[in-house]
């Protein structure tokens, strides 16, 4: 019944921010500018929680996951482009073919630990963006022109479905054992938990949501190169996990929030904004070396702050 209630409380903040948002836009008091940035968190969020389920849930340590927008971006590039196929189809064909992609990397790779499987993942990265560089087709290294068809309609919904999506999946006894494999694979296999096949399904589903992300970016701008999608952009996604705090959905969204709004405001200064950006790393690290929220959401903040009220009340 809680949790029931927590949604319909989520659902009605959900529309209602996606209605104001909106509305600003349409009364013109929200430019391009702040409303190309308000869809650029967008995709940020959706590329941050898909990583958190593999990084933050299954504690699979990958820094591929430009490979998998790269993936997304192309396909739905081509779907529309090429093909003249409605862009919600484009999206999802771009989800779909970054989820095979995923199982194709995942199913041998994810044998693999640590260090091993960090290379094998940024190996695959590598792979996809040379292959896409190397087809004319797509428009090889001068790259491809897209039509710009994202807005905060299609932004909004994607986003919305990737955390109801995803936090069901961790709240289900399915979430329940990859959180299992990260705080003990050994045991966890022990107990007769399917490590592999969780670790692949949690891979699978987190470049499914990166697909979508990357039919949201390509379609957010008039072009797409390789070069968007190198190992610097892996890195980046990933930044957005540690800094929230390895385990916190909510952490990782206002991770990516903060650092795109970093990024954005001071695209002009590239010099300071990429000190001032490495700065904040650094002293994060330092003095909270768990992230911002470490493994907390942010409902259980709340939940503690409603309960020390009732205590304070009820002396």
């Amino acid at each position: 019944m809680k949790k029931v209630k927590g949604f319909w409380v989520f659902l009605i903040l959900s529309i209602v921010l996606y209605g104001t948002v909106q509305l600003l836009i349409n009364t013109g008091i929200l430019n391009q500018f702040y409303s190309n940035t308000l869809i650029f968190i967008g995709i940020n969020i959706i590329l941050a929680v898909s990583l958190h389920l593999v990084i933050g849930i299954t504690g699979q340590f990958s820094i591929g996951h430009a490979g998998f927008l790269a993936v997304g971006a192309y396909i739905s590039a081509i779907f529309t482009m090429k093909l003249q196929l409605p862009f919600p189809i484009a999206i999802l064909a771009g989800g779909i073919i970054a989820a095979l992609a995923g199982l194709i990397v995942g199913i041998p790779s994810l044998r693999l630990k640590g260090d091993y499987l960090a290379i094998a993942t940024l190996g695959f990265a590598e792979i996809i963006r040379i292959v896409f560089l190397n087809i004319d087709y797509v428009g090889g290294a001068a790259g491809m022109q897209v039509s710009h068809l994202t807005n905060w309609t299609y932004t909004f919904i994607c986003l919305f479905i990737t955390i109801v999506v995803i936090m069901n999946f961790t709240n289900s006894r399915h979430g329940r054992a990859c959180i299992s494999v990260r705080e003990n694979e050994i045991a966890a296999d022990a107990m007769g938990i399917n490590t592999v096949y969780y670790k692949v399904i949690a891979f699978a589903l987190g470049s499914f949501f990166a697909g979508i992300a990357g039919g949201l970016y390509a379609h957010n701008f008039y072009i797409i190169q390789p070069t968007n999608f190198g190992f610097l952009k892996s890195f980046d996604i990933l930044i957005y996990v540690v800094l929230g705090g390895l385990g916190s959905l909510s952490g990782a969204v206002i991770s990516a929030i903060l650092l795109t709004l970093v990024s954005t405001f001071l695209q002009d200064y590239p010099e300071t904004r990429m000190i001032i950006y490495s700065l904040v790393l650094v002293i994060v690290m330092l003095y909270r070396p768990q992230g911002l929220m470490g493994t907390r959401e942010i409902t259980d903040i709340f939940g503690k702050w409603k309960s020390v009220k009732s205590v304070k009340g009820g002396n």
